[in-house]
């Protein structure tokens, strides 16, 4: 750990951060006491792997299939009529 005063710091800010990036902390001090810490940034996640299933899952047969009706719908054969509510009279 690395112990550098605020004014220092803001003197050489670009070698500390690549000392910091590099794996050292580095501790920068206001008036002789640490004031904060310089740390390099550490990914928070490992990247998720796709896939992981192939042999444990089976997909049914007729999983892709698609129904008439759907299709219709989509055609536009078969689409019902908005309807309207009825208006409530005014008093």
């Amino acid at each position: 750990m690395k112990l550098v005063n605020i004014q220092a710091a803001k003197t050489h800010l670009s070698r500390l951060v690549e000392e910091a990036a590099a794996g050292e902390e580095i501790v920068i001090a206001k008036a002789g006491r640490p004031y904060v810490k310089l740390i390099p940034c550490t990914p928070l996640a490992t990247p998720r792997t796709l896939g992981g299933w192939e042999g444990v899952l089976q997909m049914d047969a007729g999983f892709d299939g698609v129904d008439a009706d759907v299709i219709q719908l989509f055609d536009g054969a078969g689409v019902p009529t908005p309807r309207r509510a009825p208006r409530k009279p005014k008093r």
